[in-house]
């Protein structure tokens, strides 16, 4: 979102006119054998466009992160979606990819995850709820599996499964923090087992991330057999092969993982996919996206969730390793806000006027950011997402600053307030920056390097940390993946979002602490190690006033108060 407009009551998108997705379809690229429509304005895409398009050469692939956001978010994906309108606009022929809306955030605190004011991807509100299904199809399957593992021990636990060492949750859409810890079971022996459980945001599911990583309907079914739900009495793991329930899985998931087209409110193809989070999972779209809009177009724009500390380490750590990609370019969005906030400013503060001296003071977190990208070997234009409340010594303040710490270009842009043409400065920005790019992109650590050493590395090169306190619990665990052959999956750091450390008071660059590991455990389908951070929760809880309090349908029956 890139305005606090989730205070407005109004249509989400009057003045955004979407064209026919076939028109849009065929336009980049796609034959009409190929698109699969859900009404007149969006649908979904057949994976065989990949065989077909299979030797045309990949576009370059643009990637946008940001600095660490205050709670309202700084407008990451209203300038991906005004990036890709201004790039239109200079007949460059461009697809920009982005994660599904979760319903958690939609109603919780953010409001609608599809852009904003003018930067908007259309049909919004069809994009923000229920968007064709995936999301519920995710949590079908996870919720199947979770049924099927109870249902096995009810019934005489011919898998000699633990009870007490179960691990797969049940997972919802929506922030309650009332499931975080729970029982089930209850109730006498016609109900089940009595044993401790959890809920995850659907987000979170590993299913949602095997989703987003896997390369085709087979290697869908693969992994997914793989999950890890339990582990048997005795010793040994317990799979959702093992619970015969894969084949289930995969069946409900077989329409959702074909990506999803819809497109900008200025009619550039956009494919939306899968819907992980960038705090407590890999907060990428998914790789089947990514690859179709390669394949179709000379610039793919992707966003990945929230700062360079979270989506963006994900996206080269772990979508590049299993999407065989290389990132030709980032674009990290700042605010004169966010950086404010991080000077020492409450966010009301930071709203309210000039403050050149809490702007200086906030710039180390810019400067962390532009060195976390510059780290991987990836060129870094900072595109300054511009807010009313904004002064222009505030704005050329921040220019000179970014340009001090690094940033190989910096570019102001308005897509909120005018669309594409308030992206113009920012397309030509990023067109110069490809350009000249080279390939120097490089992991910081390179596949088979131990999960304790990942952990490291993350801490030290990319958060800022002198090191690494691994709890009791991690390093039991750790050492439980090094022994059943596991102990080299890449990580994935589940931490907050509004620090680049693990403690979210900590603004700025927080430098001298350690990082607290809590636990670690695997998600083997996906193919990742999730290391827990902090006080991270995997399902969030809503405010004292959540977003859903302003959202309704007005007398028309337009729904109101998403953007």
């Amino acid at each position: 979102m890139a305005r606090d407009s989730v205070t407005v009551r109004e249509p989400t998108s009057p003045q955004l006119a979407p064209q026919p997705i076939l028109e849009v379809g065929t336009k980049a690229g796609l034959q009409p054998t190929e698109l699969i429509p859900y009404g007149r304005f969006r649908a979904k895409v057949d994976l065989r466009v990949l065989d077909r398009l299979k030797d045309r050469p990949d576009g370059k692939l643009v990637v946008v992160t940001g600095i660490t956001p205050t709670r309202a978010g700084e407008g990451k994906t209203a300038s991906a979606i005004s990036l890709t309108e201004g790039l239109g606009r200079a007949s460059r022929k461009v697809a920009l990819c982005l994660r599904e809306p979760s319903m958690g955030p939609l109603f919780g605190l953010k409001g609608g995850g599809a852009g904003g004011g003018r930067a908007q991807i259309v049909p919004a509100d069809e994009i923000n709820m229920h968007f064709n299904g995936d999301i519920h199809a995710v949590g079908a399957a996870h919720n199947l599996l979770a049924a099927a593992l109870d249902a096995s021990i009810f019934h005489g636990n011919p898998l000699h499964i633990d009870p007490l060492r179960v691990t797969w949750p049940r997972t919802l859409d929506v922030d309650d923090r009332s499931l975080r810890h729970i029982v089930t079971g209850l109730g006498g022996p016609a109900h089940g087992i009595p044993r401790e459980a959890h809920f995850e945001i659907t987000a979170a599911s590993e299913i949602m991330a095997i989703l987003a990583l896997a390369s085709d309907l087979q290697d869908l079914r693969g992994r997914l057999g793989r999950i890890v739900v339990a582990d048997r009495q005795g010793g040994g793991q317990i799979t959702a092969e093992d619970l015969r329930v894969a084949g289930a899985m995969a069946v409900l998931l077989k329409e959702a993982l074909n990506p999803n087209l819809v497109q900008t409110g200025e009619g550039q193809p956009t494919l939306v996919h899968a819907g992980p989070f960038g705090n407590i999972a890999h907060g990428n779209n998914s790789l089947l996206a990514d690859r179709v809009g390669l394949k179709l177009a000379d610039i793919v724009v992707t966003e990945a969730g929230f700062g360079s500390d979270l989506g963006f380490e994900k996206f080269c750590h772990i979508v590049c390793r299993y999407g065989r990609m290389r990132p030709a370019l980032a674009v990290l969005v700042a605010t004169v806000r966010a950086l404010k906030t991080h000077g020492g400013s409450s966010e009301a503060q930071a709203a309210a006027g000039e403050d050149l001296d809490a702007l200086r003071r906030g710039a180390d977190n810019l400067a962390a950011h532009i060195d976390n990208i510059h780290h991987f070997g990836v060129p870094c234009v900072v595109a300054v997402n511009r807010f009313p409340t904004d002064t222009d010594r505030e704005l050329g303040l921040l220019d000179e600053l970014a340009r001090s710490l690094g940033a190989d270009d910096v570019v102001q842009h308005e897509g909120y307030v005018k669309g594409g043409a308030g992206a113009e400065a920012f397309a030509a920005a990023v067109d110069r920056a490809l350009r000249r790019a080279g390939d120097g992109f490089r992991p910081l650590y390179p596949p088979g390097t131990p999960v304790r050493e990942q952990i490291e590395i993350l801490a030290r090169e990319v958060y800022s940390a002198e090191g690494v306190d691994f709890l009791p619990e991690a390093e039991k665990r750790i050492d439980a993946l090094e022994s059943q052959g596991l102990g080299t999956l890449p990580v994935c750091m589940a931490k907050t979002h509004l620090s680049v450390s693990h403690d979210p008071a900590r603004k700025g660059r927080p430098r001298g602490f350690l990082l607290p590991v809590r636990t670690v455990y695997p998600s083997v389908g996906a193919g990742f190690v999730v290391a827990l951070c902090g006080d991270i929760q995997l399902m969030p809880g809503l405010g004292k006033t959540p977003a859903f309090t302003r959202i309704d349908l007005d007398p028309s029956g337009a729904i109101v108060g998403l953007t």
